[in-house]
């Protein structure tokens, strides 16, 4: 496995976990378990890759816009992880601040998927690619068990 397609796997699980969240309503057991999950996986994504990917794009000169570009949407991410936080789970504003996120965290995934993950496919061999995958997949573990 390489860095894009373990980065990837956690793409879809974000995925998926946004699709269940948006397919729930009110304050139930359900959409609080699927809301801790996808917290999890988002801010443990967003260390880790920071960690594990970014930091070896950031000294790239071709990287630096688009790394920084990233980032910059990890933060309004967080933002809006915050706004969902703060809202009462079975109010309306919750779930507009849910779609924003959804709407946000697609946007991120396509803009890394599309056209980040191919720049970046140039700046590294296929070992870096591989171990890059081993530290960033360790890395998610410990998130996983942290948060």
């Amino acid at each position: 496995m390489n860095i894009f397609e373990a980065i990837r796997a956690d793409h879809d699980i974000q995925r998926e976990l946004l699709d269940k969240a948006l397919d729930t309503s009110g304050d139930t057991q359900e959409r609080k378990k699927i809301w801790e999950k996808l917290k999890v996986e988002l801010k443990g994504h967003e260390t880790a890759e920071e960690r594990n990917f970014y930091k070896q794009l950031i000294d790239n000169d071709m990287m630096v816009e688009h790394t920084r570009h990233g980032i910059a949407e990890h933060h309004e991410i967080d933002e809006l992880i915050t706004k969902v936080d703060e809202s009462e789970m079975d109010s309306s504003a919750w779930l507009a601040h849910l779609k924003a996120l959804d709407h946000q965290v697609r946007h991120h995934l396509e803009d890394e998927e599309k056209s980040f993950f191919q720049m970046a496919g140039k700046v590294f061999s296929e070992s870096q690619k591989t171990e890059l995958a081993k530290k960033y997949n360790a890395e998610m573990e410990i998130q996983r068990k942290e948060l």
